[in-house]
């Protein structure tokens, strides 16, 4: 072993409480304990075995694995856990190693925290091990040489803490970090490093943990999930790539070890942190981990005033970044000259704006009015928060396409939120963002939308929506090269995202390889079968093809087929393969569909394609037109309107809508 891995190996043992009389406990307290689905833990051979074969378990893990076997069907509450691992008065960021071990055990037991079949947490208190143990077979003594069990409540609410208490609290907590800085210092010192070839270091963030014991908090953890990694973007993106929220918000609640979680991102470092809040306290823990050997560089504990929130994030953010870029470059880190002004003047405006991205993120029609109803009331509470007002852009813009509505119904209030948010904040890549979407989709201003986009992009390189929606403009521009490079940005950024996949199999239909976007698509739908974008896209490229049954099977078995857009895919298809009585059904349908709830102008142009009725499927384009439909953007690439390139009225609508060059 290097003298580094070494000195390490010394100050973890230190940092987490270990215990060198527990590898010598006395031959008397050796047992093995059989436990439910083959398990057994071998205190002996300090083993965790399934069916005879040795799982991989790490002595802190197994140390709270037997704690909760011994007192099985009982209540553990965390400073129980505590206490027996590390002793009373010593003073370490416990939360985040009990929450990191746990994870550990949930994961080799294959336990879901959230239906689970041998460790049930119980909200706000601690943990129960609520799965069969044999009884035959000799229950485990307490270690000896450990402190006894303690009978105080997990914790006392921070609102309750006397102010002398508090005083002296801060005091240790002021000790502790201190330690944990030595051994981060002694890690970074002495220790390898990880140099991706590439030179950029990716991070992610996983989701906050909630230990509130209220569900309903959840919008504060997952918000404080995406202010990380929206400080942590902004810091060095030259050097430091951050995971989109999307990606990571899959490992919410998830049993998956590090280093899955690792390669499944891309990732040579993740950040880990829990929440506890009440009334006017927050306590905040994080701690870096380096992948290759998931070592902890750096671990901090935070207790605050949730009025003094907005500082300590990026107080948070600072930390992490300097560690990392210590340790990847050993040079001091790049400060940004002009960081962001991300927050807004008061803690309840900033409050609601989270609940607004919690909403946001659902990307649901009754998501984004409940998000335009939180960024209206942080707006009320700070008229001029920049990003509440970008938040409120978006909803806008986007339920316009997730709804029925007309586009001239949200649209122009779209604007005017994303102008308010850069006559606030000029240098604010999600306004920049979401203004360019609006210039496409609404007034078919290209030039306008690839320079905010670009200029978003520039802000902020991290920002993975910016490089989505501008692969997507690239795209309808027939810059297909350039499209799927953007996308392919996007997709490091973003790696799980499913929207982010489709539209990639979106760039491969519009430039016609068909076979490449099917393999994407089929990709996706096998990831999530309900996923709605990918069936649309997958039918299509059916129809391109020609394969027309496999079309029809899809349309079929994806969506039932009483619906405005399966009418339309069906009668295109009829049209196409000469069945017009078939076709014209499918078409009464379609209208009589219409009649109660107006559609998007463009759905009828498909079936007059499908028909050979050009100047039906002309019409129809038209009324689009003067709705402003955003379907307009697909114009210049679909190949649904090739039929009708070589007509003049097409060509006069490329004009219009600014795709004729």
């Amino acid at each position: 072993m290097r003298a580094g891995k070494g000195n390490y190996a010394r100050i973890a043992r230190l940092d987490l409480g270990w215990r060198t009389a527990v590898a010598s406990e006395p031959e008397a307290s050796q047992k093995t304990i059989k436990v439910a689905e083959g398990f057994e833990l071998d205190t002996a051979a300090y083993e965790l075995r399934r069916s005879g074969h040795v799982v991989k378990l790490e002595r802190l893990p197994m140390e709270i694995l037997r704690f909760l076997i011994e007192q099985r069907g009982q209540v553990v509450t965390r400073e129980e856990i505590a206490d027996r691992i590390w002793g009373k008065n010593v003073h370490v960021d416990t939360d985040n190693s009990i929450n990191g071990a746990i994870r550990k055990i949930r994961r080799v037991l294959r336990d879901d925290p959230d239906s689970p079949r041998f460790i049930r947490t119980i909200m706000g208190r601690g943990y129960r091990f609520i799965a069969a143990v044999d009884t035959s077979a000799p229950e485990p003594s307490p270690d000896p040489l450990l402190p006894a069990i303690s009978d105080e409540p997990e914790s006392i609410p921070l609102a309750e803490a006397s102010e002398s208490g508090l005083r002296r609290w801060s005091v240790l907590l002021a000790a502790a970090v201190f330690l944990i800085a030595v051994a981060a210092a002694g890690f970074l010192r002495f220790s390898p490093r990880v140099r991706p070839a590439s030179g950029r270091l990716m991070l992610a963030v996983l989701p906050f943990e909630n230990l509130t014991g209220d569900a309903a908090q959840d919008y504060f953890s997952d918000g404080m999930t995406e202010e990380m990694i929206s400080q942590l973007g902004n810091l060095d993106a030259a050097h430091l790539g951050v995971i989109a929220r999307t990606s990571v918000m899959h490992y919410k609640h998830s049993p998956e070890p590090l280093d899955q979680i690792g390669r499944e991102l891309g990732v040579q470092y993740v950040l880990e942190g829990s929440i506890r809040r009440d009334s006017d306290k927050v306590r905040i823990t994080a701690q870096l981990i380096q992948l290759s050997d998931q070592t902890h560089l750096w671990a901090r504990q935070y207790d605050r005033d949730l009025s003094h929130l907005l500082a300590l994030q990026g107080e948070i953010a600072h930390e992490v970044s300097e560690e990392i870029q210590i340790a990847l470059w050993d040079r001091k880190p790049v400060t940004p000259l002009s960081p962001p002004a991300l927050f807004p003047q008061n803690y309840e405006a900033y409050d609601l704006y989270l609940k607004g991205q919690y909403f946001w993120n659902k990307r649901t029609v009754e998501g984004f009015e409940r998000a335009i109803d939180y960024y209206q009331q942080a707006i009320a509470k700070d008229p001029n928060y920049a990003r509440a007002y970008a938040g409120l852009a978006d909803s806008y813009a986007l339920i316009a396409s997730y709804s029925a509505a007309s586009p001239s119904e949200y649209m122009p209030k779209a604007r005017a939120a994303a102008l308010r948010a850069l006559e606030l904040d000029k240098d604010l890549p999600e306004a920049h963002t979401a203004l360019a979407l609006i210039v496409q989709n609404y007034d078919y201003d290209w030039q306008t939308a690839g320079r905010e986009f670009q200029r978003a992009i520039e802000l902020n390189p991290n920002y993975a929506t910016a490089h989505h929606w501008y692969a997507e403009h690239l795209m309808w521009r027939g810059r297909f090269d350039e499209a799927l490079r953007e996308s392919e940005r996007a997709r490091q950024l973003d790696p799980l995202s499913l929207i982010i996949a489709t539209d990639n199999g979106a760039i491969l239909l519009y430039s016609r390889q068909y076979d490449r976007a099917l393999e994407k698509l089929h990709a996706v739908h096998e990831l999530d079968p309900s996923f709605p974008r990918v069936d649309g896209l997958t039918v299509r490229a059916y129809e391109e093809k020609g394969t027309f049954p496999d079309a029809l099977a899809e349309l079929e078995k994806s969506r039932p087929l009483y619906n405005s857009w399966a009418c339309a895919e069906l009668a295109y298809i009829y049209g196409r393969t000469g069945q017009p009585a078939q076709a014209a059904v499918a078409l009464a349908r379609m209208e009589e569909f219409n009649r109660g709830q107006p559609v998007d102008p463009v759905v009828f142009v498909e079936p007059y394609i499908g028909m050979d009725r050009k100047d039906e499927a002309f019409l129809w384009l038209n009324k689009a037109y003067a709705q402003h439909s955003n379907a307009l953007t697909a114009l210049k690439v679909d190949p649904l309107y090739d039929p009708l390139r070589s007509d003049p009225r097409f060509q006069d609508l490329l004009r219009r809508v600014g795709l004729s060059q």
